[in-house]
């Protein structure tokens, strides 16, 4: 027999402690039940987290506070998900996730169409959930104009030098280390996001790929050879890139740039 809404909400498993490096998200759902487990789980994985029960709501908190994301069912009473995500595209570039408890193709066509950036159904696997909302940050994260970065020509951290000009990393002894296209690739999404948790899905987009094989795995083999490169002149062995079991990867010294 068929899950209950309500049973299938009840069989959310909670996600481990990961990341959410402080990005507000605003989960706009009428479901009580459904909205406290959903906030529970989005400020377990590390996000700053707000509850709305419709558009009304909604409004309000998005007036008088940041909001870096929109999770949004879909069936709500009165103004829809749809209507919102019109309206609230018509005026910003607001990630928007929609939620809903329909699989239709047409609904997902529909919500896509009117600028929603992804679609889940409900009730959502919290990992997959996550894991989507980290995806569609990170998306938006790299149309940030590139003078953001203008003046941002080289990384220091730990008396190591990142050239990215010159795409050249040099020791503290300054010894000019080789790096592969991958390798470099990696470092600088390290070092243009240093002491966050970035996970192996997140490096892999972030280094789109390159010289990695497309697969997850493969940034634990480039993890590899880069601390090599990295250990070599650390000292008493202190790991530069530090492993989060079951998170991910971060770059544990401060970056200074110049």
């Amino acid at each position: 027999m068929e899950d209950t809404p309500s049973e299938r909400i009840s069989k959310i498993d909670q996600p481990p402690v990961l990341s959410g490096e402080g990005f507000t998200i605003l989960l706009v759902e009428d479901n009580s039940d459904l909205r406290s487990l959903l906030l529970q789980m989005l400020r377990r994985s590390g996000f700053r987290a707000r509850g709305a029960r419709n558009a009304v709501e909604m409004r309000e908190i998005m007036s008088n506070s940041h909001v870096d994301l929109l999770l949004l069912d879909v069936m709500l009473p009165g103004i829809s998900g749809f209507d919102i995500c019109r309206e609230v595209r018509a005026r910003s570039s607001l990630p928007i996730i929609l939620l809903t408890a329909l699989g239709e193709a047409t609904d997902r066509v529909i919500g896509l169409e009117l600028g929603a950036d992804d679609y889940m159904v409900k009730p959502p696997d919290p990992r997959e959930l996550v894991a989507r909302i980290r995806a569609v940050l990170r998306r938006r994260e790299r149309l940030v104009p590139e003078e953001h970065y203008a003046k941002r020509d080289v990384a220091v951290f730990r008396e190591w030098t990142l050239d990215t000009r010159q795409r050249e990393l040099t020791s503290p002894d300054a010894s000019r280390i080789e790096l592969t296209g991958g390798e470099y690739e990696l470092l600088l999404a390290f070092v243009e996001r240093p002491q966050r948790i970035l996970s192996r899905e997140q490096l892999l987009d972030l280094a789109r790929g390159r010289a990695m094989g497309g697969t997850e795995r493969s940034i634990d083999a480039q993890i590899s050879r880069l601390r090599s490169k990295l250990g070599v002149r650390t000292i008493a062995g202190d790991d530069i890139i530090k492993t989060l079991r079951g998170a991910g990867y971060m770059l544990t010294a401060p970056v200074s740039w110049r």
